[in-house]
């Protein structure tokens, strides 16, 4: 079997390997009780493992030979990476910093989702890429796939978010 399509060299051999930790560790995160040990120790290890990944990121520039939308994609992740990290790790603003640490958080690794669709659909060979280059249905496929992920986001933070924060407040 030839895999040459999912990994292409070092730099997206480590890339892979610590998206894996980063979805697998965000995924237990998300759904463990917070503010335990388990809890910080998994968020040290999905934070250390995305910033490799946002790393290795901006290395990467086999689809489009130049700075792409999964550039500015990482870029975002950073962002949202680090806004999650700065209010647990200063603990302020007083008031609602567990709040904010976990709603940046929150979106740090469905962010992380929506990548994943995207990153499925560039590795499919020849099926959307033709000749190296993305076809229409690439965008198409990538674009419905990374939606519907960022929508089921969007749709269990709306629905949800109330109440996380009111089992914050408890802990602030």
């Amino acid at each position: 079997m030839n895999f040459e399509h999912i990994i292409t060299n070092e730099l997206g051999l480590i890339h892979l390997i610590f998206s894996i930790v980063s979805l697998a560790t965000g995924t237990l995160v998300l759904g463990l009780s917070k503010g335990s040990k388990t809890h910080k120790k998994l968020g040290y290890l999905y934070s250390g493992s995305m910033l490799i990944v946002l790393i290795t990121a901006f290395g990467m520039y086999n689809l489009f030979g130049a700075w792409g939308i999964f550039h500015w994609s990482a870029v975002i992740s950073t962002l949202t990476l680090a806004l999650g990290l700065i209010p647990i790790l200063r603990k302020r603003p007083r008031k609602n910093y567990i709040s904010l640490h976990f709603s940046f958080m929150y979106w740090s690794v469905i962010g992380l989702y929506g990548a994943f669709m995207a990153e499925t659909f560039v590795r499919l060979p020849k099926i959307v890429i033709e000749s190296g280059v993305p076809n229409e249905m690439f965008y198409n496929m990538t674009g419905i796939a990374v939606a519907l992920t960022m929508g089921l986001g969007v749709y269990f933070f709306i629905q949800y978010k109330t109440k996380w924060d009111q089992s914050f407040e408890s802990r602030s």
